[in-house]
């Protein structure tokens, strides 16, 4: 017996419905951005294939429910999305220890982070990570006005590095990452996950 495979669509209604995001659906198809029949016609093949059910609240009212099949569905798809997401952090915190140990090697001690995020933050963690002790770490939204000591490390998209010139040292952390092929392999491995979050 083969597994039934959600596309995408199937999976976003799921999610909706899962999450109590809408009553009608007139509102379903507004979460999607679908017209109303498409949006019944989802219903209609999820109804066939068990993943939800619908309840009769009043003589115009309706309740959309995820069946136990239905749910099962969102828990292991959430799930696989979640360990997706944890390799590719593993992934993207190795490429950075390699950056860093390498900087720290060089007698890089001060590094002015540009980008103030969770990726950002990540940077500390490594530091740690290699008992990297005597190292000063400052976070900024933009790069100073001014050269200055210390390496910037690039942590987010969109940063104007012209104005500096070879007297201070940026590495952009985002396009090391984009020369990672792994990491990009990782992110395209599996296509179903990546349109599609929990």
């Amino acid at each position: 017996m083969t597994k039934e495979v959600l596309d995408e669509r199937e999976f976003e209604l799921i999610n909706i419905i899962g999450a109590n995001l809408a009553a009608t659906q007139r509102d379903l198809s507004r979460h999607m951005d679908l017209s109303l029949g498409q949006t019944n016609m989802l219903l209609r093949r999820l109804i066939a294939k068990g993943y939800i059910r619908i309840t009769q609240l009043n003589k115009r009212k309706v309740q959309y429910l995820l069946t136990p099949k239905g749910f099962s569905e969102k828990m292991q798809k959430s799930i696989k999305y979640t360990l997706k997401t944890i390799n590719s952090i593993g992934l993207i915190k190795e490429r950075i220890k390699e950056v860093l140990i390498r900087l720290y090697e060089e007698g890089e001690r001060e590094f002015i982070v540009v980008g103030k995020s969770d990726f950002a933050l990540l940077i500390e963690i490594v530091l740690k990570e290699i008992t990297a002790t005597d190292y000063k770490i400052k976070y900024l939204d933009s790069p100073p006005a001014e050269p200055g000591g210390g390496t910037l490390l690039i942590c987010r998209e969109n940063v104007d590095l012209s104005v500096f010139t070879s007297a201070q040292r940026s590495i952009d952390l985002i396009h090391e990452l984009a020369k990672d092929h792994a990491i990009i392999n990782d992110f395209e491995q599996d296509g179903e996950l990546d349109a599609v979050s929990p």
